[in-house]
């Protein structure tokens, strides 16, 4: 654990154990998805708006799956190689699953990605689970929209309802198997039908009307609910259209959601540069109010420049821009073991590894070592 941030890790535990037996109501909390989760999920969300005082997560998807030219090893991290600590977030993506498939789009065995969530929740880190989920209409994938009328075909009678059902069925089993040796149900951070203002998804927001989206968001809510799903968190997070009503048009209702996100990658490089961070910039200030308006947390769900070209781009680009405004955690994407340069965390010997170690060392970044227990 890093020593500046020792003391400060030692007030937050006494300030959880504090407030660890206060009932979470909307009058005291604002509104929360779900009256009927588990004590451990509960506890998280509390914990959520409050981490963001003692400093920012660092996440990475994929992380102990596999990474540059390498995969399956045990304990093995391109982070933890580069700093010695995992990440406090892990992400992880659970398409396929929805076909029966025994591994996820990215050839992961799912039994392997359960064991390395329970791995991660036992260091005492957090997870997140996103979904590309098949195109129920074509058979194609996520990114399969050249046929009109998906989410149409899904809802309530449409052709396909049922046959969505039994793949959200494939899910509600996932979630459900995440369960330690003792038997606590593993809480999530679910980011269902993400990125939808853009429109390379079938769910995006050329492919499905305002409402339409919203019902699928609701449809997913209430069958979960019903499957005995009782250990998600539900993260909104469009990607980086703009802040305002492009931000809200389709956000379900402050009761269905839990964690405000946001998807931003920076790209172009060097040209990139003042484009990412006014826009990031823009876009948190805007999250910071609605936050603190609606009493949720709020994050950076998914961010990165790949192959980071910019030696500097952790402590001269990324943090100063996050460090004022109140993130819970910030998720750079996975590091690829086959294709070559499509990673987002660096390695030992990348470019920009030695401004990484600057970032870990920063009193204002926690790893999965720094943090208190967010499950009390």
């Amino acid at each position: 654990m890093k020593i500046l941030n020792y003391l400060a890790g030692l007030a937050f535990i006494i300030l959880i154990a504090a407030c660890g037996n206060k009932k979470n109501t909307n009058q005291d909390s604002g509104f929360s998805a779900s009256s009927n989760r588990t004590p451990e999920t509960e506890s998280l969300l509390s914990n959520l708006k409050k981490i963001a005082s003692k400093g920012i997560m660092f996440g990475h998807q994929d992380d102990p799956l596999y990474g540059v030219t390498w995969e399956g090893d045990s304990d093995r991290s391109d982070v933890k190689s580069v700093v010695g600590d995992y990440p406090a977030v892990m992400g992880f993506d659970i398409g396929r699953i929805e076909l029966g498939s025994k591994k996820s789009l990215d050839n992961v065995d799912f039994n392997i990605i359960r064991q390395e969530i329970i791995n991660q929740f036992n260091r005492g880190g957090i997870i997140t689970i996103s979904w590309h989920m098949y195109n129920t209409l074509t058979g194609g994938d996520s990114w399969d929209i050249e046929t009109k009328g998906v989410v149409t075909s899904i809802l309530p009678n449409g052709e396909n309802h049922n046959k969505f059902l039994t793949w959200l069925k494939q899910g509600a089993d996932f979630f459900n198997s995440l369960v330690t040796e003792d038997g606590t149900k593993i809480p999530v951070l679910f980011r269902p039908w993400h990125e939808h203002t853009g429109s390379w998804f079938w769910w995006g927001k050329d492919n499905c009307t305002i409402e339409e989206y919203k019902e699928l968001w609701l449809l997913t809510y209430n069958y979960f609910e019903e499957q005995g799903v009782d250990n998600l968190l539900y993260t909104y997070s469009p990607d980086s259209h703009g802040p305002g009503e492009i931000y809200l048009e389709r956000y379900p209702g402050d009761e269905y959601v839990d964690l405000l996100g946001l998807d931003i990658y920076h790209r172009g490089d060097e040209e990139g540069i003042e484009i990412y961070q006014n826009t990031l910039d823009t876009i948190l200030s805007f999250l910071t109010e609605e936050g603190e308006k609606r009493n949720k947390p709020i994050a950076v769900t998914e961010t990165g420049l790949e192959a980071i070209p910019i030696a500097n781009w952790w402590t001269e680009l990324l943090l100063p821009t996050l460090e004022k405004y109140p993130v819970t955690y910030v998720l750079v994407w996975r590091n690829a073991r086959e294709r070559p340069n499509h990673y987002y965390a660096p390695y030992p010997g990348q470019k920009s590894a030695d401004d990484f170690v600057k970032f870990f060392n920063s009193p204002k970044t926690l790893f999965v070592k720094d943090l208190p227990n967010l499950y009390k």
